[in-house]
């Protein structure tokens, strides 16, 4: 695989590389990983929340909420 990046996408690599002690293919291996693991997550949440207000949203609108 290829990545072509801007000048400034570079920059920031290895600003975010030399910051963990790492090289530039480990820093984009784990920014790809961590981005994955945020969006799984905030799925998740946006799931449970949704059942919850499912399943409270009559209680909820009685409190006022």
């Amino acid at each position: 695989m290829t990545l072509r990046l801007t000048p400034e996408q570079e920059q920031a690599l290895t600003l975010l590389a030399e910051a963990d002690g790492v090289s530039k293919h480990e820093a984009t291996v784990r920014a790809i990983t961590d981005a994955a693991a945020r969006r799984v997550r905030d799925v998740r949440v946006a799931e449970l929340s949704a059942a919850a207000r499912e399943r409270y949203g009559e209680l909820l609108h009685r409190l006022g909420t």
